[in-house]
């Protein structure tokens, strides 16, 4: 590099690194345990299945990156075959930091086979000032499956006195039943963040807000214990064609953990990840 030029032509000509990471996993039940098929990992994606006990299996996917910023990709595919039992979650929380250029891909595509049924379960997304992240969620669900995911985004760390003035933040779900759309939603919050997160149809000035989303043929028995939770921790649900939905506003991180915890614990049936809870 040429120490004669300005600091912002010197900019222009280094090239900035960018991680690349993609991960696979495909599981099967067999003799009555859900067992690992396939596991591909490259880049900085890596995959680790904790040894547990019982049938069900639990992945943990880990970005060895450290986080994400601008021009960084990132991809995971999730298969279940039928009769498996599969939880899904992360390492840590996913730090995205501010992005000079560019903006950070994550997509991630899950099957479920017939009667399987998987918890997609990522631990908080946490944003910085001016970071820039695009997700794209993809699932596809055979006759009989079941399928429980959350999405947890932080708007900084109050704690560390951070705030999210500006950024980029789209968030695109679309979950299929069979050949038939089951649920589709699309989040975006490109530019000022402040007119989103103050806004009464908005964010109402919470600071960490989640999706929670839940499909199965027991959701309508499940609905007496959601509904007690919800009321107990005011989160609005929503309840059609087997699928339920809930939207859940909190001050920080934590309150909005507080409010998570049980209501992945009841919908799935067992305990949350152990690395929830360290």
């Amino acid at each position: 590099m040429d120490a004669g030029l300005p600091v912002s032509e010197m900019a222009e000509n280094v090239q900035l690194q960018r991680s690349r990471g993609e991960g696979r996993l495909r599981v099967a039940c067999s003799e009555g345990a859900t067992r690992i098929q396939t596991l591909y990992q490259d880049g900085s994606a890596k995959i680790r299945v904790p040894r547990l006990p019982g049938s069900e299996l639990e992945a943990v996917l880990i970005n060895t990156s450290g986080g994400l910023t601008g021009g960084d990709q990132l991809k995971w595919q999730i298969e279940a075959g039928q009769d498996s039992n599969l939880t899904v979650t992360t390492q840590a929380c996913e730090k995205v930091y501010r992005a000079l250029d560019g903006v950070a891909d994550v997509r991630t595509r899950i099957s479920v086979g017939r009667n399987a049924f998987v918890a997609w379960l990522p631990q908080e997304t946490i944003l910085f000032d001016r970071a820039a992240l695009s997700r794209n969620l993809e699932v596809s669900l055979a006759e009989g499956a079941r399928f429980l995911a959350v999405e947890p985004i932080i708007l900084g760390r109050t704690g560390m006195g951070e705030e999210v003035i500006t950024g980029h933040l789209t968030d695109q779900w679309r979950i299929f039943r069979g050949d038939r759309l089951l649920h589709a939603e699309a989040l975006s919050i490109i530019g000022a963040f402040e007119p989103v997160r103050n806004a009464s149809a908005g964010l109402m000035g919470a600071g960490a807000f989640a999706t929670l989303f839940y499909a199965g043929r027991d959701v309508e028995a499940r609905l007496a214990k959601v509904r007690s939770l919800c009321d107990q921790f005011e989160i609005a649900f929503s309840f059609w064609n087997d699928k339920l939905v809930m939207r859940l506003l909190a001050k920080n991180g934590y309150e909005l953990r507080q409010k998570l915890v049980p209501l992945l614990r009841d919908l799935s049936k067992s305990e949350l990840p152990r690395i929830w809870h360290s």
